[in-house]
């Protein structure tokens, strides 16, 4: 089953761990109204500090398992025994309100997607060195240096497929990099298909005999 791309546009946004992507996201999301973040599924247990429906949507490993059989995930993949995915139907709802929505999601969760829903627009994010990848993740505070080391080797493998991606951003100079990400997000409600409905009450005026 497809989705409707009428109104609202679905991007995919992936990068490997350390490059900023979810800073990046979240002040992209904060200085625009017509865009939001989809809220993943999972069967992970929550978090302390976390809320349901606003971080992830809890649920049990049973439902998600039905929710799979109903193939009723855009994508989905399972990640140390637990479960993650992004429902169609929310995406589809936010779509046809107009609302812009991005999916962060690694490159094989795009995969997935771009399957279902060819015109999604698909950025890549990726950091402006390897020294500078181990800093930020060293940084952190977070990991010991084996997990770090294992990190970095991951990282490799996922920028290995920037080439999939419709756009490359690096991540050197963050406003730069916010910048960069804002303007694929103006340019793409500028293209014709989409000013056609925004802006058809004009169009008429300017075209009226």
């Amino acid at each position: 089953m497809g989705v409707s791309m009428s109104q609202g546009s679905l991007f995919i946004i992936s990068a490997p761990s350390g490059a900023g992507k979810t800073s990046l996201v979240t002040k992209l999301v904060e200085s625009r109204a017509d865009l939001e973040v989809s809220v993943s599924h999972t069967t992970r247990p929550m978090r302390d500090g976390e809320e349901n429906g606003t971080h992830y949507h809890f649920v049990e490993k049973a439902q998600f398992e039905k929710e799979i059989e109903a193939a009723n995930f855009l994508e989905h993949a399972e990640v140390f025994g637990n479960y993650y995915g992004t429902s169609q139907k929310v995406v589809e709802d936010k779509l046809a309100q107009g609302i812009d929505i991005i999916l962060e999601i690694d490159w094989q969760g795009a995969e997935q997607v771009r399957k279902l829903v060819p015109s999604a627009i698909s950025i890549f994010i990726v950091p402006p060195s390897i020294a500078e990848l181990r800093s930020r993740l060293t940084g952190r505070g977070l990991d010991a240096d084996d997990v770090i080391e294992r990190r970095l080797s991951e990282a490799k493998t996922e920028m290995s497929h920037y080439c999939e991606f419709d756009f490359l951003v690096v991540n050197d100079d963050f406003d730069t990099a916010l910048s960069q990400l804002d303007a694929i997000f103006e340019a793409n409600r500028l293209k014709i298909d989409l000013q056609k409905v925004a802006q058809a009450s004009l169009l008429t005026d300017l075209l009226n005999k």
